[in-house]
């Protein structure tokens, strides 16, 4: 009897402790997801904070770059307007310099190198070329004597009758600068000889492009003089195809109103207007003086 009392009492015992388990298990685990939920709430809201400041970071930042990319465009766009002040101002100084070069080049270029003489222009007695060199022995007819051309047109002469040389072409230079007092002598003569018939072939003095330097007869060791028969030369024929290359006319083509055809004759021009002639098949002495004298600045370019 006594020992079933205790035994019920032990139950009540263990039945209580359990409960006490329980009740206080429950009660931790309360606790524990109380403290936890605080922690979620208190992480979320310090998420939120950090998110918002992070997104007000990013629009300063944004703002930034905007700011930025429209002091950029503004940069960019007076660049470009400078630019464009720039390229003007390149262009109005290139062509202040090209006027300043023109002005040079007609002050220092003899404005009679492009006149039409030959009875039209008259060059007086006091006119001499402004520098003449002596024409290398080689290409003389007579090498002892003296031939002189204007010193800038001699490189175009010597190409000349280097490449024609090379072209496997014997031209030789028969006559090239002549002075009014020569040109006087020479006229003089002819008039002896040929009488009135000289003023055919051959100019007064003053009237000669040869006293310009510019101007030079051409022959050949078969043909040392300046005869007709030059025109049937291989010489001659080169001429005709390639004198305009290094600036050279001929002077008096058939047909011309001043003299009788001289196919030796042959004056420097310029390689522009020497050019332009060939291409449109026209003479110097055709055109306007006011049209050749627009080459005169370009004459030895």
């Amino acid at each position: 009897m006594e020992t079933n009392l205790s035994h019920s009492k032990t139950k009540r015992v263990m039945y209580t402790l359990a409960g006490l388990v329980v009740i206080a298990g429950i009660g931790y685990g309360s606790y524990f997801a109380y403290a936890t939920y605080e922690t979620l709430i208190k992480t979320e809201a310090e998420l939120a904070l950090k998110t918002q400041t992070s997104q007000e970071a990013l629009n300063a930042l944004q703002k930034s770059l905007d700011d930025i990319t429209l002091e950029n465009e503004n940069i960019k766009s007076f660049l470009t307007e400078e630019q464009k002040k720039n390229i003007a101002l390149e262009k109005l100084k290139k062509r202040n310099e090209k006027k300043i070069d023109t002005l040079e080049k007609l002050t220092t270029i003899d404005p009679e190198l492009l006149k039409k003489y030959s009875k039209v222009f008259f060059l007086s007695e006091n006119y001499n070329p402004p520098q003449v060199e002596d024409i290398e022995e080689e290409y003389k007819i007579t090498p002892e004597k003296e031939l002189q051309i204007l010193e800038d047109v001699e490189p175009f002469l010597h190409n000349l009758l280097e490449d024609a040389n090379d072209d496997g072409v014997n031209l030789r230079v028969i006559s090239a600068y002549r002075s009014f007092d020569a040109q006087m002598k020479l006229k003089s003569n002819y008039t002896v000889t040929y009488g009135s018939g000289a003023n055919q072939f051959s100019a007064d003095q003053g009237y000669s492009e040869h006293q310009l330097g510019t101007t030079v007869d051409f022959g050949t060791p078969e043909v040392p003089g300046a005869y007709m028969s030059f025109e049937q030369t291989t010489a001659f024929t080169w001429l005709q195809k390639n004198a305009h290359n290094y600036g050279f006319i001929l002077s008096y083509p058939k047909g011309n109103a001043y003299y009788q055809y001289e196919p030796w004759h042959w004056r420097f021009v310029g390689e522009d207007l020497a050019g332009d002639l060939y291409d449109d098949d026209k003479t110097f002495y055709e055109l306007d003086q006011r049209e050749i004298d627009e080459y005169l600045i370009k004459i030895f370019d």
